[in-house]
């Protein structure tokens, strides 16, 4: 099979690891020399961005764009990993925070801020998986460190359930944005849903699911590189819209 050099616009399911997404795909496709552009926790879905054959030496140059989330989640729980792959926690709280706080607590995160990574991730501490440590006596304290918040939109809150979008640069944790917002209004934070809906040009309303890859061939799915290249070797500059 003629080796096809671009990418691919994944919709990544909810339920499975970002590599076991990728390996799926390259028996669809028969590619091998392939790999993604940042990952999705299995209990997320949407924009998952696979660079096959040339287009892998793109794969910084795309991490670099911004992306953005949709999120649900919960304020009066929380858990290890701040979401629901672990057990919830019942949090006490002593005043339900209403609307207009919430929506200023929020607008509080927008701007580069510092911020401290979840332990149950896949951050490598000295080569080693973040999550490998977690729990253990000698495990290290992760420190904080700048990331890039473009803006933050509520869409709708009705305790504790609350929804809102994000547009962020590399680096960004959502889970961790959760638990310092339940820090900041008295409450828990634990992540619920989330779905990456952007990276950089790549929307989730153009990516192609696993079911409609099976029923296509790579010539379909696959961007050639030289239509792309140029749009993901730019140095990002354009911040997505905020919803209205």
């Amino acid at each position: 099979m003629e080796v096809i050099n671009g990418i691919i616009n994944l919709n990544k399911p909810v339920g499975i690891t970002s590599a076991r997404a990728l390996y799926k795909v390259r028996y669809l496709s028969q590619m091998r020399k392939s790999g993604h552009a940042g990952t999705l926790d299995p209990g997320a879905d949407g924009v998952l961005i696979l660079c096959v054959g040339k287009a892998t030496k793109l794969v910084e140059s795309i991490m670099d764009h911004p992306k953005v989330y949709r999120t649900t989640a919960r304020l009066d729980v929380t858990s290890e990993s701040y979401d629901s792959d672990r057990p919830h926690k019942q949090v006490e709280v002593e005043e339900i925070p209403d609307y207009d706080t919430v929506k200023q607590a929020i607008a509080g995160f927008e701007g580069t801020i510092e911020q401290v990574p979840p332990m149950i991730s896949a951050l490598k501490i000295k080569g080693v998986p973040a999550y490998r440590l977690a729990g253990s006596e000698d495990a290290p304290k992760l420190k904080a460190r700048p990331v890039e918040i473009y803006w933050m939109h509520l869409h709708s809150y009705d305790w504790p359930v609350i929804d809102f979008e994000m547009a962020c640069g590399r680096g960004t944790y959502v889970r961790s944005v959760i638990r310092d917002l339940g820090e900041k209004l008295g409450t828990g934070g634990c992540l619920t849903h989330l779905t990456r809906k952007a990276v950089g040009p790549f929307h989730v309303d153009d990516a192609w699911t696993l079911e409609r890859l099976e029923e296509s061939t790579p010539d379909q799915y696959i961007i050639p590189l030289e239509d792309i290249r140029e749009k993901v070797n730019e140095r990002p500059t354009v911040i997505p819209e905020r919803p209205q």
